[in-house]
């Protein structure tokens, strides 16, 4: 039997200063979420299948990857946080005491087909504002948005911000069957406007309707848009949503924000949860959103309580591919490394414990006999450290600086004693 010891279609190993560059940027937006109050939590990587069964409204159950515990019971990796989440808020907190405000880190699973060329499994890191169904609180969450793509550097962004009912009351006016308004949603989502009005025109939608539809690539942009959509909204539930996103952004005007701040009136959100505002956040050197997020006023209902709320979840492999594209630096923490013979152990165990009491990262490295220094110049280059202190057994340190190449040796024996006088 042929052992497979690559990884799986879909996933990949992440190591070395790549791991090092995600992990710091997961820190500095995961501090940035504490700093606006949100404290963590961690639900577990598989639940029971009906967390997210279809009425439930994340992804087809086709692209769940389902296994069976013991007892015979239907499970699934999450390939969404927002569910499990409402599942524990319902079941664990007291939302009477609400606003509740959550943030986690943790990977999704979502069987995707080969073809669409994305990762299976993905890295999320989030917010989750419960028992809040303000105006304020949605402007926060896209404050929150806006203040991380900051944080890691990014300065090229906009946040593009959309409300369910727009679109819905469009949908409504067709009378037309969910099967056939799904299609007309997927065809909107993948901005093929042309097979929106082949749909509507096969299923005999009057012209007026059909113009309706035609005018929403026209409803991109920024806040002159809103204007533009309430000139053309076809109920009062329409008007409100224009309205409602209005008031938003002149909150986000107080945040400072509105210059990465458009909007989408076709946009409708990824998953059927979603209730009300909708907004993704896009930047170049990246194929999808590097943010998604809304409002879902009825999902946590769903699992026994009813409480309205909104959140949004960074992609941070997205993330990282924009960065890494628009060659904008990360910083990790310095590594230093120490090399060492058997003669000169004990000199470098105690050097390497006084530099990592002062939060210092060093590396001990045991030097081969015939090994020149620059075998170890070269290695330190490669795994991306700054500096290397080469002992050598006449109690001198040949310290070299490898980003510029220049080095430089210090007696450590007349040092000593010249402190010592």
């Amino acid at each position: 039997m042929e052992q497979k010891l690559h990884t799986p279609e879909g996933v990949r190993d992440i190591y070395n200063s790549e791991c090092k560059k995600k992990l710091a940027v997961q820190d500095k937006l995961h501090q940035l979420l504490h700093l606006y109050g949100y404290q963590d939590i961690q639900t577990p990587t598989f639940e029971y299948f009906d967390v997210f069964r279809k009425e439930i409204g994340t992804i087809d159950s086709r692209e769940l990857y389902k296994f069976f515990d013991r007892e015979g019971n239907t499970l699934a990796l999450r390939p969404d946080m927002t569910p499990s989440i409402a599942r524990a808020v319902a079941t664990l907190f007291e939302t009477d005491r609400v606003p509740l405000r959550l943030c986690y880190v943790g990977n999704t699973f979502i069987n995707r087909t080969s073809y669409q060329g994305r990762l299976k499994e993905n890295t999320q890191l989030g917010a989750e504002l419960i028992g809040d169904d303000s105006i304020e609180a949605d402007a926060e969450m896209i404050a929150m948005v806006v203040d991380g793509m900051k944080q890691i550097g990014l300065s090229e962004f906009q946040v593009s911000i959309g409300h369910v009912d727009f679109l819905k009351s469009l949908m409504d006016e067709t009378k037309l069957s969910e099967e056939i308004k799904e299609e007309l949603y997927s065809l909107i989502l993948n901005r093929n406007f042309f097979g929106v009005d082949e749909v509507l025109t096969e299923n005999h939608v009057s012209k007026k309707i059909r113009d309706e539809f035609q005018v929403l690539p026209e409803l991109m942009g920024g806040v002159e848009v809103l204007k533009k959509a309430s000139a053309v909204a076809t109920d009062n539930k329409a008007k409100k949503a224009v309205a409602r996103m209005l008031k938003i952004y002149k909150i986000l005007a107080f945040y400072g924000v509105e210059d990465h701040i458009t909007f989408d009136m076709s946009m409708c959100g990824n998953y059927g949860y979603y209730t009300g505002v909708v907004f993704k956040a896009y930047t170049y050197g990246t194929g999808d959103a590097v943010v998604s997020g809304g409002r879902y006023d009825h999902l946590i209902e769903k699992f026994g309580k009813q409480t309205p709320s909104i959140g949004f979840a960074i992609i941070i492999d997205e993330l990282m591919s924009a960065l890494s594209r628009q060659k904008i630096a990360v910083e990790i923490e310095k590594t230093n490394l120490i090399v060492y013979t058997d003669t000169t152990l004990k000199w470098a165990v105690s050097l390497a414990k006084e530099f990592r009491l002062r939060g210092k990262c060093m590396e001990l490295i045991k030097r081969e006999e015939l090994e020149s220094k620059e075998v170890y110049v070269e290695y330190g280059r490669q795994m991306h450290a700054v500096s290397l202190m080469y002992l050598n057994e006449n109690r001198t340190i040949t310290m070299v600086n490898l980003r510029s190449g220049k080095e430089r040796v210090i007696d450590v024996a007349k040092r000593t004693k010249t402190e010592s006088n």
